[in-house]
């Protein structure tokens, strides 16, 4: 599948590298351009904007915020313009569940699907696997599958509990 990535911080980094690991592929932007140019030299294609990401990017079009919950709603402002109907939006960033309500109705008017996907793991997630809680419509979570087990840590993570 094809994903972009915005927010190249610790997590964001190694989530674009455990997904390219599983084969996707992954365009990526962020303000720091030496941290798109490190992932486009181990494989992700760069972007210069959160136009060129989108530009990039095949319809219906996948884009994940791994951006602080603070600047979330600017995130949006700077992506949405340049989507489509039937495109989705995943925010990463922990946000307060009130925002994720006012934001999944925001972008569902303009016929954008809208993911809020709680990420836990930190650095060792790129070996270990993500601890992920993604709440969406169901078209967008069906859709969202194979970016979610490249990104999980998979049933053999742990021993099963007895019973």
């Amino acid at each position: 599948m094809q994903l972009g990535m915005i927010g190249l911080g610790r997590m964001g980094a190694n989530m674009a590298r455990r997904l390219m690991r599983a084969g996707h592929e992954v365009v990526v932007w962020d303000p720091n351009a030496d941290a798109v140019a490190q992932l486009a030299g181990e494989g992700a294609t760069g972007a210069s904007s959160p136009e060129d990401l989108v530009a990039k990017l095949a319809a219906p079009r996948a884009v994940w915020l791994m951006v602080p919950a603070g600047v979330v709603d600017r995130a949006l402002g700077d992506l949405v313009g340049h989507l489509d109907a039937d495109d989705l939006v995943v925010d990463g960033g922990n946000s307060y569940y009130i925002d994720d309500l006012r934001r999944s109705k925001e972008l569902g008017e303009r016929g954008l699907h809208y993911v809020d996907c709680g990420v836990s793991g930190g650095v060792w997630g790129l070996d270990e696997g993500y601890g992920l809680m993604a709440g969406g419509d169901d078209t967008a979570i069906a859709r969202l599958e194979p970016v979610l087990s490249a990104l999980a840590p998979g049933v053999d993570a742990a021993p099963r509990t007895p019973g």
